[in-house]
């Protein structure tokens, strides 16, 4: 990395005109399915941030919850009392799996998510649909991950993004995907014995 400062302006000015071509090739726009998956931390948590995104443009959005209960977490206690004429939220799961023990009752709660997360995303005034961890449900089979394809691809509104949630998410998901990322953990508190904390987990 050059230090001069003439030459490292004269390469900026290259990078520009290049990346300002590459730019503008770039006009298309449509509605994404984005998938976040993997084991590191962050991935509803970075749903969450382009649901808020949402929110501050004005476009009417929603979320569905597919796993976790209805216990208070801080962006579903905020969205609910500051905002919930632009972002419909449905906690649908009665909590994790190991908690649940029931896969007769998950499996129905899922399909109930299910069919409601379809409702919304076929209402093109939601400009994104977050299907929070719909990953989960797909890996233990409470829902047909080809369903779930073939939905998106047939019946999604060209221009709604749907966000899809959690680890282990199917190769068949992720091939059908426009925007696919996967969290990798690297170093978690909670092998040194520190618990999930508010603000940061929850």
């Amino acid at each position: 990395m050059t230090t001069d400062p003439d030459r490292h302006a004269e390469k900026m000015a290259k990078k520009k005109a290049a990346r300002d071509k590459i730019m503008a090739t770039k006009t298309d726009e449509k509605g994404l399915v984005i998938v976040h998956t993997g084991k590191g931390k962050g991935k509803s948590t970075a749903a969450f941030g382009m649901i808020f995104r949402c929110i501050a443009h004005e476009m009417p959005c929603a979320v569905v919850q597919f796993i976790k209960g209805g216990m208070s977490t801080g962006e579903r206690d905020l969205i609910l009392s500051a905002f919930p004429d632009r972002c419909a939220f449905h906690t649908m799961g009665e909590g994790f799996t190991w908690e649940t023990q029931d896969r007769t009752r998950d499996t129905e709660m899922a399909q109930a998510a299910w069919e409601k997360a379809k409702d919304l995303i076929r209402d093109p005034a939601n400009r994104m649909v977050l299907l929070d961890e719909i990953n989960i449900a797909l890996r233990y089979d409470y829902i047909d991950v080809a369903e779930v394809i073939a939905f998106l691809q047939t019946e999604k509104p060209d221009m709604t993004h749907v966000v899809l949630t959690g680890r282990n998410a199917k190769d068949e998901l992720i091939e059908a995907a426009d925007l696919v990322t996967e969290m990798e953990l690297v170093k978690h508190p909670f092998r040194s014995g520190i618990k999930a904390q508010i603000g940061v987990e929850f």
